[in-house]
C-alpha cells in the first residue's frame, strides 16, 4: 500500500499505517500518533468514581484528521 497524500504529490511511498478516522494509508511524515489515556467512569448515584489506568492506547491519525480533532478540542 501507498502513502495517499504522497501519491498526490506524485511520490512513491510506503504506507506504514492507516489513519483509523478516514481509513487512508499514511508514510511516517503523513502520521500523528498520540497516545490516549484509558479511564472508567463509574456512576455509584451518590457521585462518580473515576479510576484511570496506568497504560495508555494508541492512535494513528493522518495530519489531516488530526488537524480535524484538533481544532475540535480548542476551547471557543
Amino acid at each position: 500500500m501507498k502513502c495517499y497524500m504522497c501519491f498526490n504529490k506524485g511520490v512513491d511511498r510506503d504506507a506504514i499505517a492507516i489513519c483509523i478516522v478516514c481509513g487512508m494509508g499514511v508514510c511516517n511524515e503523513h502520521l500523528v500518533r498520540e497516545e490516549q489515556p484509558i479511564k472508567d467512569v463509574i456512576d455509584w448515584g451518590l457521585g462518580e468514581e473515576i479510576h484511570n489506568y496506568p497504560r495508555t492506547l494508541p492512535r494513528i491519525l493522518c495530519v489531516d484528521c488530526y488537524g480535524a480533532l484538533v481544532v475540535q478540542r480548542k476551547p471557543h
